[in-house]
Parts: C-alpha cells; structure tokens; sequence
C-alpha cells in the first residue's frame, strides 16, 4: 500500500503544468478519485473468487431450452442466479426450469422466442415483474440450415438470419433499455461460433454469415455501451457434445473418420464438450470481466489459432 501510494503522489504530480496548475482537459479531482477506487480495488485480492459471484443476479436465457441455452441456464442456476428463461418448445422448457430450479435456482419461464419486439419486451418485463430487474442477458437462441447456395432458397437463409442475427438484436435491445434505465451496468452475452471467422465447404453460407454478423454486432455495441456499465461479449465454440452433434461422438466408421479428420484441426486434439463453455460463460457474466468488452471468446480447443 506504501507504495501505491507514493504512486498516485507521483501520477497527481504528472498532471500539473510547471507552474502547479492542472494540465488543461485534466481535473486532479478526477484523476485523484480514480486512483483512490484503484487502491480500494485492491481488496479482491482477499477473495480473488468473488470476482466470479453472480448470486443473486437476475439473469435472462433466450433459447433455454437448445443446448447452449440449457448448458447456460444450469450453470447459471447452480452459480445462484434467478432466472428468465425463455424459449418457443413449451415441454423442453418447462423440464429446463425443473433441471434449474433442483439447483435451489429460481425460475420464471417465458414460453415465448424472442422474434418479435413485441415478445422481447414482454420476456424483459416478466423479469422486472418477478425479480426486480436484469443484470445478465444470455443470447442462445440459433439454428443452422446446411446447404451449397445454389440449392438454398433465399426464405431458408433469411430465416438462419433472422432467427440467429435479428431475434438476437431484438432482444439485446429491450434488454439493454432495461438496464440502461436501472443505471447497475450488466452483462450480454451472445452466442457466435468459429464459424464467424472461418468458411466451411459444405454449404454454410447463411450460417456463417449470421455468426459474422454476430460477432459485429458484439464489437459495434461493445463500443456503443462501453461507458455504461453493459459489457457486450460473444462466446465462439467449434463443435461441442449436444443433441446436433452426438453423431460426431460415436463409435461407427463415419463418425470415426469425420471425428478424426476434424481433430487434426485441434490443437488440443478432442471435441467440446459443455463443461468447455461453463467456465467462459461464467467470466463473461460476472464481475471477472468488467474490463472486457467487445471482444468473441473462442472456446475451440485452438482451432482458430492454426
């Protein structure tokens, strides 16, 4: 502390003019206070953990019920979130709740899919109505339509871009007017992919567009709210173990040859798996990552490095 504090001497004294007076465009005031909360801020270093609590944050889960939405949704009750979770299969979504709400979470579900401004503000307002506000967004809802562009019809890219760009927009934006009017800052998170920055031959066109879509829109509000207190982050995973890939995981001789073909890719030479998305997950809805913003998180096992 000793010598942080002749630090914030130094840096004071930095800002004068030769003559003693403030440098102009600089109020010592300000520098003064914001070295003071860097010195306080020091305290984490008792419990560097808590960075990462989000108990007690209310947070909201579009596309609850997909994997993503599901794998977020459970580590984000078990963390001790209340949640919104949101999604259009009203079976899935209701056993998604019970899965959360065994991990002591409570839960509000909204059987609703965010593709209207209409229904995005009527998820935001069940989460007003029952835990008094939102700190966390998670954007989780997606589709993938594979085929070469020459046989894709224009209504079947449109609906990729609407379900994973559009509807994505949609509801950051009802969100974001809810957290803007509380003033707490928060936490948005969308779901990109490797994709976003990488073309694949069999005929993903309209998906990779809609992740490099994603990930634009993650860098243009990263800046857009970046003195609000909103961080606007982008988780991008390769392939990862859910209900769409489970073919990739079996031991047959496609799935072996397809597997192998594409760990050759990967450094870390394996799959995803959930638990690969947890932790991310949790950094960039907590505390861990006020300082991060604008920024695609790639949970590929390397895969982008190469």
């Amino acid at each position: 502390m000793p010598a942080l504090v002749a630090g914030i001497h130094v840096l004071l004294a930095l800002n004068k003019d030769v003559d003693g007076r403030d440098k102009p465009g600089h109020d010592s005031g300000e520098v003064h206070s914001c070295l003071v909360r860097n010195a306080m801020s020091e305290d984490f270093l008792k419990n560097p953990l808590s960075l990462f609590e989000v108990r007690g944050k209310t947070a909201i889960v579009t596309g609850a019920s997909g994997a993503f939405g599901a794998l977020a949704s459970k580590v984000l009750a078990g963390a001790g979130c209340n949640l919104v979770l949101a999604a259009g299969g009203a079976d899935a979504l209701k056993k998604v709740a019970a899965e959360c709400e065994a991990l002591a979470a409570k839960t509000e579900a909204v059987n609703l899919r965010p593709n209207t401004a209409a229904n995005c503000d009527k998820i935001v307002e069940a989460a007003v109505k029952r835990f008094g506000g939102v700190d966390i967004l998670v954007l989780a809802s997606g589709i993938n339509k594979v085929s070469k562009i020459v046989d894709q019809a224009p209504e079947t890219f449109m609906e990729v871009i609407d379900v994973n760009v559009t509807q994505s927009w949609l509801m950051a934006r009802a969100a974001g007017k809810q957290m803007l009017a509380q003033g707490r800052g928060g936490k948005v998170v969308f779901m990109s992919s490797a994709r976003g920055l990488l073309g694949h031959p069999a005929g993903y066109t309209a998906y990779c567009a809609s992740k490099s879509a994603i990930d634009g829109i993650t860098k243009a509000l990263g800046c857009e709210w970046g003195d609000t207190g909103i961080t606007v982050n982008a988780i991008a995973p390769t392939v990862f173990r859910s209900p769409l890939t489970a073919w990739m995981y079996e031991d047959n001789e496609r799935s072996t040859a397809v597997r192998k073909g594409f760990i050759a890719r990967v450094p870390k030479g394996r799959l995803g798996e959930p638990s690969d998305l947890a932790g991310p997950l949790l950094f960039l809805a907590s505390k861990a990552s006020d300082f991060y913003t604008g920024h695609i998180l790639y949970a590929d096992g390397g895969y982008t490095a190469g």
